[in-house]
């Protein structure tokens, strides 16, 4: 990954997604919406590709896991079984001067990223404060940017405030509180990251979206957008388990659609309101049962998570197993393990029905932040379903001769999360020499093969001789139909190869006039085959074409 400042290399990220069609703000002409985005010709086939090798990784390849598609809006009593309704909220503060929403446990990390935080941070080296540099900036460019900040409003005052607490000012975040604060004393402020103005104390917030079924809008047709796509699987998992002729141990996945009211979009498409996940619910037998069956569970000291899944493993061994399985598909898609971190949720962090929740980091531009957790969830989604409705989902387990509710390990991963930590993995600019000896930055994105928008881009080297033309179009119709080629006929060829290397495509074929035999037979129907990465050419026959891609990004 490149060492260029965050900051800028953020930026040349999100204009390179628009300009390349890969991410565009949604109902842009209108001035956009908040929290939502939409994929463009290559965003779109970069998320189905990575959809689809998801779906193969989890049912096509293996027999212990089978598929659902699920409705978006189900009914709300799903929503208070789950503890959606009373519990899915964030702690939020409204500012008292532009009214705005903030998420009250996100202020600081808000705070990181706007510029004029960073020029008071500037100023505050290790929280001893820069009174002259605080005033002048108080004057001039504060008044513009924060207006309502107490240090704007009233800087002479507030700096005297400073001196009067600096034995507070034990670091450059209280200093920002005081800074922040109207008053010689009393409580410390938190600044609103908008304005600058004073926050009101946290409240709850529910983040779930809010729709009514049928024609009258009244309390009793209430409906939810879902907030997360797992719970359409415990509901239908006795369905399931019935015409699938699937056993415990099994798994259900989910890639879908979901909803959360969030206050404070940001980080591109990292934070949205409308978001898809690719999530796993895969079934096992509690302990008890796999004790009374064989005498004890396998541990995680045998190393039993490494070994193929056996009938002896209990639910920390699955949860590692998954863990593990979850690095090698990253690894496989182009995500490196250097690039992505293991964090283990402390016990203060889980959820209170989780026994264990692993979250997998990437390392973004912007902060290191989740792509994916894996939790140990027990038997509680389960049990709350039957408890709210009524209807058993219980299993009964021949081997074991006994009746029991399934525990849960469940892999939740985001989609959009992952499609730009993979444009962020492959993005680089990279300083090259051209053919007359120039240099020049080469902007790449280094997409793994099996992920690329475009497979290979086919050129003929003139697009005024027929015959280039006819042979580079016959290519095209061979090749379109097993993978998504993109045919350019205009331009210098070194221009088309920058072209494609934007748009992450790691092979390019051009037709020549040794593809035609203009300089003799012995190359006839052979092509320049160039590789994105190393860009260096080899020639290749149009026989092997086909066979030879197949091979890079099966």
């Amino acid at each position: 990954m490149s060492t260029q400042p965050s900051v800028t290399r953020m930026e040349k990220i999100v204009s390179l997604c628009k300009r390349r069609g890969l991410i565009f703000q949604s109902s842009e002409i209108y001035g956009g919406l908040n929290g939502f985005w939409d994929y463009g010709p290559l965003g779109a086939e970069l998320k189905r590709n990575v959809k689809e090798l998801w779906w193969k990784s989890m049912t096509r390849l293996r027999e212990d896991i089978v598929g659902l598609e699920a409705t978006i809006i189900m009914h709300p009593d799903i929503w208070k079984a789950s503890g959606h309704v009373d519990t899915f909220s964030d702690p939020m503060s409204t500012c008292r001067a532009c009214k705005k929403l903030v998420r009250s446990d996100q202020v600081w990390d808000m705070l990181e990223t706007v510029p004029w935080a960073e020029t008071i941070r500037s100023l505050c080296p290790e929280g001893k404060a820069d009174v002259d540099g605080l005033l002048k900036w108080a004057k001039n460019k504060g008044l513009r940017l924060v207006p309502d900040l107490a240090l704007v409003k009233d800087p002479e005052g507030v700096l005297a405030t400073l001196a009067k607490r600096s034995s507070e000012a034990t670091s450059v975040q209280a200093t920002f509180e005081i800074l922040s604060t109207a008053a010689a004393e009393g409580p410390l402020s938190t600044p609103c990251p908008h304005c600058g103005g004073e926050l009101t104390e946290p409240r709850p917030f529910n983040l779930m979206f809010k729709t009514y079924v049928g024609p009258a809008a009244t309390e009793d047709d209430i409906a939810y957008l879902r907030p997360e796509t797992a719970q359409a699987i415990f509901v239908q998992f006795k369905n399931v388990l019935e015409t699938s002729r699937v056993k415990v141990p099994f798994g259900i996945c989910q890639i879908g659609k979901a909803f959360r009211n969030e206050v404070t979009p940001r980080n591109f498409t990292f934070r949205s309101r409308e978001f898809e996940q690719m999530e796993l619910e895969f079934f096992i037998k509690p302990d008890e049962v796999i004790e009374a069956q064989h005498g004890k569970t396998a541990s995680l000291s045998d190393g039993a998570a490494s070994t193929d899944p056996q009938p002896n493993w209990g639910w920390e061994v699955w949860h590692m197993y998954w863990v593990e399985e979850r690095f090698r598909w990253y690894d496989s898609i182009g995500l490196k393990r250097s690039s992505l971190e293991e964090y283990w949720q402390k016990p203060d962090e889980l959820a209170h029905y989780a026994r264990a929740t692993v979250d997998i980091l990437y390392k973004f531009p912007f902060g290191t932040q989740e792509l994916e957790g894996i939790a140990a969830r027990g038997n509680f989604d389960l049990s709350q379903h039957q408890k709210f409705s009524g209807k058993s989902m219980e299993y009964f387990d021949q081997e074991a001769n006994v009746k029991y509710v399934p525990h849960v390990i469940e892999p939740s991963a985001g989609v959009d999360r992952l499609i730009l930590a993979l444009i962020c993995e492959a993005y680089e600019e990279e300083e090259v020499t051209d053919d007359k000896g120039q240099k020049e930055v080469r902007t790449v994105l280094h997409f793994h093969p099996r992920v690329a928008p475009i497979k290979v881009g086919i050129f003929p080297l003139l697009k005024n001789r027929p015959e280039l033309v006819q042979k580079a179009v016959e290519i095209r119709d061979l090749l379109r139909q097993h993978m998504n080629v993109f045919y350019d006929e205009t331009g210098a060829i070194g221009r088309r190869y920058r072209r494609q290397d934007e748009a992450g495509t790691p092979f390019c074929v051009t037709v020549d006039f040794d593809s035609i035999g203009e300089n003799g037979p012995e190359l006839q129907d052979t092509v320049t085959l160039r590789h994105r990465d190393s860009m260096t050419q080899e020639r290749v026959r149009i026989a092997d074409l086909l066979p030879f891609l197949q091979s890079q990004i099966l």
